[in-house]
């Protein structure tokens, strides 16, 4: 069991996991950096292999409060990776017609296919954090989700998905200090938005429902893993490590070529 992965009979609060904690690396940043580096090139190999075989499909959330790190995880983690095998699906405000059908309508249209790995930078977990914290829904409505998501991501592992979810465990500190450090600078103006402080002033409110989350929905089939994410390198580090070691237990092999090659010459 990886230290960071939420059993199915723990019980989680996140006062309780510190978001500075390092235990798994004993070095500095440079080394980490050193050694993330090599990590991509195995994770670049296995995914090629991921799409060459065609039988598997890794389906990745990434969860956090604003600046958690969401964007900078897709970056270096996945930074080597074949883009034709990958793709990334962010959710936003839901669109008229995405109203008009249930709220999972919009996310599984964007699982990945065999041979495919997807990115889910925020998912349907929106509709049990967003819409619980601002009361966009009764209550009586949003917390049959629970449920209703633990089922569809057993859907999607019984269908041969392999789900893997982080959150991105991040102290209001450090967050303040990445917000800060948007507004000192022009060139991030564009990733500040006064909505960022109205959310922040519902810290507290934004745990309790990730609490819940981690506590209701972390499964066998669908895991949750709780990154420290206040040392950006170390979040990297953790989550390339949990990924790599996703993709090296399927056991792939490059899939026999369908036509003798043996006495092929090329002139």
């Amino acid at each position: 069991m990886h230290p960071y992965q939420v059993t199915s009979t723990q019980r989680v609060k996140l006062s309780e996991w510190d978001p500075k904690d390092d235990r798994l690396f004993q070095g500095e940043k440079k080394g980490a950096e050193n050694l993330i580096d090599a990590l991509n090139h195995e994770i670049e190999a296995l995914q090629e292999l991921l799409f060459a075989e065609r039988q598997h499909k890794l389906l990745v959330l990434l969860q956090g409060m604003d600046t958690s790190g969401k964007d900078g995880v897709i970056r270096r983690v996945f930074e080597r990776v074949n883009p034709q095998g990958v793709k990334v699906a962010s959710f936003k405000v839901p669109t008229l017609e995405e109203l008009d059908h249930d709220y999972l309508w919009r996310v599984h249209k964007q699982t990945p296919g065999k041979g495919e790995i997807t990115i889910f930078n925020r998912s349907h977990y929106e509709d049990v954090l967003v819409v619980r914290v601002h009361n966009l829904v009764p209550e009586a409505v949003w917390s049959q989700r629970y449920n209703q998501i633990c089922d569809f991501e057993r859907l999607l592992s019984e269908e041969g998905t392999i789900v893997r979810k982080f959150f991105l465990h991040i102290s209001k500190e450090e967050q303040k200090e990445r917000l800060q450090a948007r507004l000192a600078d022009p060139t991030k103006h564009w990733k500040f938005s006064l909505g960022d402080l109205n959310e922040r002033a519902l810290w507290e409110n934004y745990l309790e429902a990730y609490e819940d989350v981690l506590n209701k929905t972390s499964n066998d089939f669908a895991p949750w893993y709780i990154i420290p994410a206040d040392r950006k390198w170390y979040r990297d580090l953790v989550i390339s490590q949990i990924l790599l070691d996703t993709l090296k237990d399927l056991d792939m092999h490059f899939p026999e070529p369908k036509e003798d090659l043996s006495q092929v010459v090329i002139v």
